[in-house]
């Protein structure tokens, strides 16, 4: 799991690249990025699954913010980032979420 940012000098936006191995996917035939940025809505784009299994997205995030996100394995399972900036107390369950800072 990782993530790569890329701040525009031309907008305040940071282009934030997510990477997901298939190791770190547990295998999975789909994989969705959910969080603040897209309403934690569970019917958004699947990431792209790669010829070697990982799956990756990009998008373009607000600078100036923090966004909590979570990976949902073929729409059922959840998954942490553990390369995440931060992590804070999810106010669904017990379990934490991701929080990315750009």
């Amino acid at each position: 799991m990782s993530f790569k940012k890329q701040y525009l000098k031309s907008k305040p936006v940071c282009k934030v690249t997510f990477k997901l191995s298939k190791e770190e996917a547990q295998h999975a035939d789909r994989v969705r990025l959910l969080g603040d940025f897209n309403a934690w809505d569970t019917s958004a784009e699947p990431m792209k699954k790669l010829k070697n299994g990982d799956f990756t997205t990009t998008l373009d995030l607000p600078k100036d913010s923090q966004y909590q996100f979570r990976y949902l394995l073929d729409d059922k399972t959840w998954e942490n980032d553990w390369n995440a900036d931060t992590y804070v107390p999810s106010p669904l369950s017990l379990e934490d979420n991701s929080v990315i800072s750009v």
